[in-house]
């Protein structure tokens, strides 16, 4: 199965492009082939093997009685009327017309492996969603070792690489670099997706900048262990990759049963990083994010823990949702500490019982003092974890990944409960629905608060090269049970912030919770990061104290304002130590953004090109009629006293208005000379324009 091309669209293929063999020394000839002198060292398969000449990365390794030995020869092609639904997984969806869906099926008789490739074309995006699924139709077991989602050859062109790395609390950090021979890498094998890769890479033409130039992007619709490759190989070829993560990984096929790749999106433009990050939005907005939160407003929240932190009590909840109420938020969350016998993380987690001396009454008494002053009510859980001052870990420690002869390891005090076993998924939904049913919770704070270790399972015949994949498993049918059972439930992801952003995660909750940072001179790059993949209402961006409680720094309220306007607003901070000015500064916000959240939830994102100390951004609402530009001036810089702040992404032929000046500009105008940063005379400070366009 030879692939030919992937790229921006073709009104017809004549047959260009074709490879061109050669004989050459040190290498291996197959004389069953129809082209003369075909090496499997530069073949372009479609979804290639380690075996009978290609020594590059495999998308597939497979073991039959002993022997790692897999050959794909094809078996057939059919047009599938709508997109298949991924078995146990979450993936993009698809409603009749929206969607194009091709199926190939590849067969290894000797091994007893078929593998069915799914290509889903989406209408009116460079979109393309993968996945494989691969059966026994042998008469012997058979393992699983690698299954990539995607695979795929790319020309000998001059390519680079982009990735977001990071750490907790600096995550999603673009880095560039061109391809050198050899295999490039990104991986996780945290059990989640991480903090320190996202999902995600791109290859790009040397000429890519935010509005041009040829991109490939590949993200993953998966929340665990995961491998992303880029090989250039001897002769200038590529072959990218996107997947499971093998190391540790194996799957044990009876004859008949099945095994289901997770989906990865394929994404190419010849619009350069803004036009990747235009065709992540649409897909994840409307394919992939619960429906019933895609087009509705989001509540502006308060969040109790930079407040209180575990030290909870109904004084304080009253005292700040009073506070709120006054400002105009909507949602008020109640953070970690209402279920604790103290107040840090030692102790009750997995319980789950309401403290009552903290709390009299329990969480039903906490959401009606707040339905009382008419905001929703939101509750943290981690529901994930157990710690060993618990009832549940004393009553079941089987229940906790562990390594059978060696000592358990702790994370944040905590241990992680082995959802690959449904007994324990269907405790943790019991635990859930018991709150859902009578407590008044209109809102879910997930979190998840370490990495996992120990990838064994105590449940009887369990097989540990599949816990890793079968504990993702059990999150999703969790998920799942919750979604099904209360839909109109908001659930905001998080992992310490973003350790588990992905678009695995993104399928069930309509937002994350995008880093534990909520500094906003550190936020400007978080954001600027996770903006290439996520629509900005799927960020949740806090307006909090300072000096900043993760970095101690200090930033101006307007800029911390301004950083978090155009995402997923909340508060974090203590109410109760505002100044009468900055309590009025809070309500001025709120009250600004309930006025633009319509349209700037939906509004098209994009980032600016701008140099030095400066970042920027804009929205540009559906229909065009307006556009809201914010440019951050990091640090004072008399070098850039002239930056022009170019709006390429308007129409040329409109005429705009400064909605605070009236001054008039053109499309093409603001396109070529643009706008004039100003030099501020202090490092982080903000500024917004709204322009509107001019009727006719």
């Amino acid at each position: 199965m030879v692939h030919r091309y992937f790229g921006p669209a073709l009104r017809r293929w004549h047959g260009g492009g074709q490879p061109v063999y050669f004989k050459r020394g040190y290498n291996t000839c197959h004389e069953e082939c129809s082209v003369p002198n075909v090496s499997f060292d530069d073949f372009p398969f479609e979804y290639p093997a380690r075996s009978r000449g290609d020594f590059r990365i495999p998308a597939v390794e497979a073991e039959a009685d002993g022997v790692r030995h897999t050959r794909l020869d094809f078996v057939s092609w059919r047009a599938l009327e709508e997109k298949p639904a991924l078995e146990g997984l979450p993936a993009a969806f698809a409603a009749p017309g929206e969607s194009a869906t091709l199926e190939i099926t590849l067969s290894d008789p000797a091994a007893g492996l078929t593998v069915r490739l799914y290509y889903t074309l989406f209408a009116g995006l460079g979109i393309v969603a993968r996945h494989q699924v691969a059966e026994n139709t042998g008469t012997q077991p058979l393992t699983l070792h690698n299954l990539q989602s995607a695979s795929l050859e790319l020309p000998a062109l001059p390519w680079e690489m982009l990735t977001l790395y990071g750490t907790h609390a600096k995550e999603a950090n673009g880095q560039r670099f061109p391809l050198h021979h050899g295999v490039q890498r990104i991986e996780s094998v945290r059990g989640s997706s991480s903090p320190q890769h996202q999902p995600f890479f791109a290859l790009l033409s040397p000429d890519v900048t935010s509005d041009r130039g040829l991109a490939v992007g590949f993200h993953l619709v998966y929340s665990g262990n995961f491998l992303a490759q880029a090989e250039l190989d001897q002769f200038g070829m590529v072959r990218a990759q996107i997947g499971l993560h093998p190391d540790g990984f194996a799957w044990q096929l009876m004859p008949g049963e099945r095994f289901t790749s997770p989906e990865a999106i394929l994404n190419c433009t010849t619009g350069g990083l803004n036009g990747l990050r235009q065709n992540f939005h649409q897909l994840y907005l409307h394919h992939l994010m619960p429906p019933r939160f895609a087009e509705a407003e989001r509540p502006i929240l308060l969040n109790s823990w930079e407040s209180m932190y575990y030290d909870v009590t109904l004084s304080k909840i009253e005292r700040q949702a009073e506070l709120a109420r006054q400002l105009g938020v909507e949602l008020f969350v109640l953070d970690d500490g209402w279920f604790r016998k103290g107040n840090s993380s030692r102790d009750s987690m997995g319980d789950w019982r309401c403290n009552l001396r903290k709390l009299p009454g329990g969480i039903p008494a906490a959401a009606r003092i707040v339905h009382g002053k008419g905001m929703k009510f939101g509750l943290w859980f981690e529901p994930e974890a157990v710690t060993a001052d618990s009832d549940l870990f004393r009553q079941h420690p089987d229940w906790v990944l562990q390594t059978p002869g060696y000592s358990m390891t702790q994370g944040r005090h905590e241990y992680l409960l082995d959802l690959s076993r449904p007994e324990v998924v269907d405790y943790l939904f019991d635990v859930l629905d018991g709150y859902l049913q009578k407590s008044g919770i209109d809102y879910i704070k997930w979190d998840m608060n370490r990495p996992l270790t120990d990838f064994c399972s105590l449940a009887p015949g369990a097989r540990q090269g599949e816990t890793a994949h079968r504990y993702v498993m059990g999150l999703y049918r969790l998920l799942e049970r919750i979604t099904t059972a209360y839909p109109r439930l908001l659930i905001e992801g998080c992992s310490s912030g973003g350790a588990r952003f992905d678009p695995g995660m993104l399928y069930y909750v309509a937002q994350n919770w995008t880093s534990d940072n909520t500094d906003g001179h550190d936020r400007l790059a978080i954001q600027a990061g996770y903006s290439l993949l996520y629509p900005p209402v799927a960020m949740g961006a806090h307006v909090s104290i300072t000096p900043n409680h993760q970095t101690g720094r200090v930033t101006p309220l307007d800029t911390r304002w301004q950083a978090a306007r155009l995402f997923n607003l909340g508060y974090e901070l203590d109410l109760t130590l505002l100044t009468p000015e900055e309590f009025a500064d809070l309500a001025g916000q709120i009250a600004q953004r309930k006025a633009e959240r319509r349209w700037v939830q939906s509004s098209r994102f994009f980032t600016l090109d701008l140099p030095g100390p400066y970042t920027g951004w804009a929205a540009v609402a559906q229909d065009g009629s307006r556009c809201l530009v914010q440019v951050f001036q990091t640090r004072y810089d008399p070098l850039f006293a002239h930056t022009p702040v170019r709006l390429s992404f308007l129409d040329r032929d409109g005429l705009y208005r400064d909605a605070a000046s009236g001054q008039l500009y053109g499309g093409d105008e603001l396109a070529t000379l643009g706008l004039t940063a100003p030099l501020i005379k202090q490092d982080d400070a903000a500024t917004a324009w709204e322009l509107i366009r001019e009727p006719g």
